[in-house]
């Protein structure tokens, strides 16, 4: 009888435990799902192919975001040719060759720590250093390099955290049969890492694509009557599209303005789900 009444008891406490943490899910949840939800019910009346393939007129206050989008995708997309192998390839190295030491230590603690600078000091960063020094000026190279700059951290530590998540056996049944540790890397390390690599490229890019401040100081301009033509020129970019027509053009109609954030968020989950797809056939095919 005692031992029944202990297990009714361990019971309700574990019930408990599960509706706290349903509870929790729910609070966490909802509130994304409200902006989410408002954004679409104030913006979806502003979405058409005008408003999508046109470009701006009447001072901002009609006409398309084009240019934007086409910014914001050259931005994104220049920033993940620089950063991908960069970060990929710096947590290949400290995961699998680097030795445990208080200089590798000392790498990932700083790594760590620039993932926390806010973005506005990577902006100042990249108009010292691109901008001025390297004399790239306004332009989509320097507004670019300076969000590689940002995401890096991002993607080195979950990279790194991918590859150490891969058992040790795949790695010691590989080099016992004779395989060099790069091959073993390449062949069997990465492949089974895919997925959290994805995740971590993703969330970088995320990232980038969402920010206003580093394009602020580096490539970004109130307005552009013609698309750009190469990474030297500078461009328009929907976060900074966005914090204009809804801070600095007086008059400004809200479909607009929640228009441009809807397209944004597009932007931003489609990403999401194309990693998610990806990531998930990746895992489907993943020994462990």
């Amino acid at each position: 009888m005692k031992s029944r009444s202990s297990a009714q008891r361990r019971n309700l406490t574990q019930q408990i435990g599960f509706i706290f943490l349903r509870l929790v899910a729910i609070i966490a949840v909802l509130p994304i799902i409200a902006i989410i939800v408002f954004i679409i019910y104030q913006g979806a009346p502003a979405i058409s192919l005008e408003f999508i393939f046109g470009f701006p007129s009447d001072g901002m206050r009609s006409g398309g975001i084009w240019p934007a989008i086409v910014g914001t995708f050259f931005l994104t997309l220049i920033c993940a040719l620089v950063v991908s192998p960069l970060g990929i390839g710096a947590a290949i190295y400290l995961a699998e060759y680097a030795p445990d030491n208080r200089w590798t230590q000392s790498i990932r603690i700083a790594i760590i720590n620039l993932a926390g600078i806010p973005s506005v000091v990577y902006g100042l960063f990249g108009l010292g250093l691109f901008v001025i020094f390297l004399n790239f000026g306004i332009s989509i190279l320097a507004g670019s390099l300076t969000l590689a700059i940002m995401t890096l951290p991002v993607i080195i530590t979950t990279t790194e955290e991918a590859l150490r998540a891969v058992p040790q056996s795949f790695r010691v049944v590989s080099r016992s049969v004779g395989a060099t540790q790069w091959q073993t890397v390449r062949r069997i390390v990465l492949p089974q890492a895919l997925p959290g690599i994805l995740t971590g490229v993703i969330l970088g890019l995320e990232r980038a694509a969402g920010e206003t401040a580093p394009i602020l100081f580096t490539a970004a301009v109130f307005f552009l009557p013609r698309l750009p033509s190469s990474p030297m020129d500078p461009t328009m970019a929907l976060p900074y599209h966005l914090y204009v027509i809804s801070t600095q053009v007086p008059g400004m109609s809200p479909q607009i303005q929640y228009g441009t954030a809807l397209v944004l968020l597009v932007f931003v989950l489609g990403m999401n789900l194309i990693a998610t797809i990806i990531r998930s056939r990746a895992r489907a095919r993943r020994q462990w």
